[in-house]
């Protein structure tokens, strides 16, 4: 596939295909990005900050955003709500006279024969609803079904999206070119977050008191 230049915001947050985010804008070099981006295509790219101010570096994995929203308030800072739609890879960093970056990036999908196995999905979707009501319970939140998609690889992409967990792991579950993989990651991993989620919410329960949720478990040692 070939490479094409996109506009980059780096960001502690990992953005999955199919996926909505809001994002508060408020410095003036991406401000002007997503001025830019509104009068092209509404596309910029989303990946981690890399170590030369910022920049991300070559080989680094994230995930083309488009603005579907924008609510542009009266000092220029803006609200927008963004949908991940493809997976990409720095190839470098480009000198561009914008006050942003700008990367020459290349899109890459799933890597062929590697669909997980249904009951693996089906445990997938069971156990991330046990995980996803407790944490509304835990916040205080109002109960509700969560929209899943049917297919294996947007299931594994929301349901990344969705957990609470160590960033590092997130950019792992982006990268990885195996929806197999990612479900398995997934796997391993849900049981330890409702753990958490099920202890805190007994605390939270204890003290007659609202929680803020905001649970970070650390990676499992076998991840």
């Amino acid at each position: 596939m070939s490479s094409y230049r996109l506009p980059l915001f780096p960001l502690t947050v990992v953005l999955f295909p199919g996926t909505p985010l809001p994002l508060h804008i408020f410095e003036p070099r991406y401000r002007q990005m997503l001025a830019d981006c509104l009068a092209g295509d509404r596309r910029f790219g989303i990946t981690r900050s890399g170590g030369e101010r910022e920049a991300p570096d070559a080989g680094a994995v994230g995930c083309v955003a488009e603005v579907r929203a924008n609510e542009q308030l009266p000092d220029g800072r803006s609200n927008v709500l963004i949908l991940g739609i493809v997976r990409f890879v720095v190839r470098r960093v480009l000198a561009d006279p914008a006050p942003y970056h700008v990367g020459l990036v290349e899109e890459f999908e799933e890597e062929d024969g590697t669909a997980p196995r249904p009951e693996s999905v089906d445990e997938l979707r069971m156990l991330f609803l046990r995980y996803y009501h407790l944490l509304r319970l835990l916040n205080d939140a109002d109960p509700d079904e969560p929209a899943l998609p049917e297919e294996p690889l947007p299931l594994s992409f929301a349901v990344a999206a969705a957990v609470e967990c160590d960033i590092g792991l997130k950019r792992r579950l982006l990268a990885t070119r195996s929806t197999d993989e990612r479900v398995r990651l997934l796997l391993r991993l849900l049981p330890e977050l409702t753990a958490n989620v099920e202890s805190a919410l007994g605390i939270h329960r204890g003290a007659h008191q609202n929680g803020k949720g905001g649970m970070h478990p650390m990676l499992p040692s076998d991840l």
